[in-house]
């Protein structure tokens, strides 16, 4: 057949539009699916702008309580200005007091030294008024009267009358220095008494100061520390929360990524169809195969499903041959596995390695040789994803979908 004549080109008109007609794929299905991952895709961005809304909302709220505690922070602070300036005069006072102290254990120290020397006094002066009493009363007048009789002369008689005189005049003296300093010990105890009161009542004011410094200072740790520790707190909430609505935004600028992908990948399908409806399959049987084409497509399946059961395997295999047989898609398995965008393995890299090494097992080889062999579980399908909420598959093998 001449495809130039009018002949054959109606013939191969005629037969497109009859394969065309009884084609198995089911293309409507798979754009609903894409129609359905949309939809899917635009309420999840409803959902994370709605919790992106209510963070923010959160944030705003606890930014207010953070700058009430703030207020109040700053409250304290004035507060503790005064505190410290209370506690500055304590500390002067406490300084002063602290001297007053020394200055009184000083004058302790001399008041206890001169009623030391008071007392020493007292005792000689005792011992010296007792040593004339001793003699007065061993002696009696008769020494007054020795001194009179035994005179010579007028002159003499005055001279002893005046010694007598002067020797009672000392009597008395001693006796008057005794009560004198028995005075003097008095005055001396009395103003030592005194002394030691002061200092305790200075030392107990000192105690006093001291333990208001330090019940100060303990209310300005626990005031600054409960509103400090507040304001951490939320400041801490507000920066995870800040960092929760970032991921809110990173997720949302992904989901209209994705949205956008989805919306672009169901234009192609779209096209795909159309182009799809004036197309035709190849027979399995029409279909040639390289040298090296089953190794790709048992390696392709140990990618995709070398964790899923036989079927699974077998499944996938028959996706990349629906597609070699589809006039849309590339009509080689090189073609159709290394088509741009189609299977993540090629891109990853994941595919060149298990050629490299070889990774493919003996049921991925047998799964191959089935669908090369026309083998079909899931029958025209072209697609085939990790199950996805809200779409209907036409078939679930494993942990796949096929559509």
């Amino acid at each position: 057949m001449r495809t130039g004549s009018v002949f054959g080109k109606i013939c191969v008109l005629f037969l497109t539009v009859c394969l065309g007609l009884s084609f198995p794929g089911n293309y409507s299905h798979a754009t609903e699916n894409t129609k359905n991952m949309l939809k899917e895709a635009q309420q999840q961005k409803k959902s994370t702008e709605a919790k992106l809304k209510q963070t923010n909302e959160n944030i705003d709220a606890m930014e207010d309580q953070k700058d009430s505690l703030e207020d109040t922070l700053e409250d304290l602070n004035g507060q503790l200005n005064e505190v410290s300036e209370t506690i500055a005069g304590l500390e002067r006072d406490i300084s002063d007091k602290e001297q007053d102290i020394e200055a009184t254990q000083k004058a302790l120290g001399e008041a206890r030294l001169s009623l030391k020397e008071a007392e020493d006094l007292r005792d000689s002066q005792y011992e010296n008024m007792k040593r004339q009493i001793r003699v007065q009363y061993e002696c009696g007048n008769k020494m007054y009267m020795d001194l009179l009789l035994n005179t010579a002369e007028f002159g003499d008689e005055l001279n002893r009358a005046d010694y007598i005189e002067a020797f009672s005049g000392y009597q008395s003296g001693v006796l008057d220095d005794f009560k004198k300093a028995e005075q003097a010990i008095r005055d001396r105890k009395a103003f030592l008494e005194k002394l030691e009161s002061t200092l305790v009542k200075q030392k107990e004011d000192l105690d006093s100061d001291k333990n208001e410094v330090q019940l100060q200072q303990d209310r300005i740790t626990d005031l600054v520390s409960s509103t400090e520790g507040s304001i951490t707190k939320f400041s801490d909430a507000i920066s995870s929360a800040e960092a929760e609505a970032l991921a809110y935004e990173e997720q949302i600028d992904r989901q209209n990524s994705d949205i956008a992908k989805l919306k672009a990948q169901l234009a192609e399908e779209e096209r795909m169809i159309a182009l799809a409806k004036q197309s035709a399959w190849r027979n399995i049987k029409d279909v040639s195969f390289a040298a090296d084409d089953r190794a790709l497509l048992a390696a392709i399946i140990h990618c995709e499903a070398g964790n899923q059961p036989y079927e699974g395997q077998v499944a996938v295999g028959s996706v990349v041959m629906n597609r070699v047989r589809s006039a849309v898609f590339p009509n080689t398995i090189v073609g159709v596995i290394y088509q741009k965008g189609q299977f993540s393995p090629v891109a990853s890299g994941r595919l060149a390695l298990a050629l490299a090494k070889g990774s493919a097992s003996q049921s991925c080889y047998s799964a191959a040789d089935a669908a090369m062999a026309g083998q079909s579980p899931v029958a025209d399908c072209l697609y085939f994803r990790a199950p996805v909420a809200g779409k209907v598959p036409r078939y679930t093998i494993g942990g796949h979908i096929f559509y």
